[in-house]
């Protein structure tokens, strides 16, 4: 008998918005394992420290912050061998993943390396633009409109081209391009109908309009837009 590989959702950050399903099973864990800054704590972790045993067997993957692939994908590697171990001998493993799972997750590079091989169940978990709206007491789409979620890595080009086929916009992985994507949607009028927000759900959460962003935005941010009239009374 093999353990059974689970993929949690830890969510946007207040360990309040963790599922059930999800506390438990960090709770009755033996084997943990999470994805960290390269040099830093994990937030995944630190997001379900109270539900973590004293004596739990820990994982961690420290993914370096890098534009290429291949460190990273090196670490994934040598975490998915490690979590291979434990499956073999019998113990379930829990991957703490910020968000959901499948969502923009870490937990799917480690999900290609071992569901073939293993059973594995996926928890879902609240996403960090839900969080984001939530905020801001603001629907993210309604009716039949289109939303569109774009990384904030995009150039200026694509990402015009995919928010003009929206009625609904997200942008994620704001960070070092705030500046940049502020003024691609200036040039086009919508910056005014632009919401931003920074660290959902946290205590320090900010949740502004674009025009009173700060200059540089924390990794943990988005914008949300848009562009017609209000639709929902």
């Amino acid at each position: 008998m093999t353990g059974t590989l689970y993929g949690i959702g830890t969510g946007p950050g207040d360990p309040e918005l963790v599922t059930r399903k999800a506390w438990r099973l960090v709770q009755e864990a033996d084997v943990i394992a999470y994805p960290s800054a390269e040099g830093g704590d994990s937030f995944a972790r630190s997001i379900m420290a109270d539900a973590i045993k004293p004596d739990a067997i820990e994982i961690e993957m420290p993914v370096p912050m890098v534009s290429g692939r291949a460190p990273a994908q090196a670490i994934y590697d040598d975490g998915a061998a490690a979590i291979r171990d434990h499956l073999s001998a019998g113990r379930d493993v829990v991957v703490l993943c910020e968000g959901d799972p499948l969502f923009y997750g870490s937990f799917m590079y480690i999900l290609a390396r071992l569901r073939d091989d293993f059973p594995t169940q996926i928890i879902p978990g609240v996403t960090s633009m839900t969080a984001c709206a939530a905020a801001h007491n603001h629907a993210l789409v309604a009716r039949n409109d289109v939303l569109t979620v774009l990384p904030g890595t995009l150039d200026n080009d694509v990402m015009l081209d995919r928010i003009k086929a929206s009625e609904a916009v997200v942008i994620m992985k704001i960070g070092r391009h705030l500046g940049r994507i502020r003024d691609l949607l200036s040039t086009q009028g919508l910056a005014q109908q632009a919401l931003y927000v920074s660290h959902a759900s946290l205590p320090h959460e900010k949740a502004l309009p674009l025009s009173n962003a700060p200059d540089t935005a924390p990794y943990f941010s988005m914008i949300l837009l848009y562009k017609g009239q209000d639709p929902w009374i």
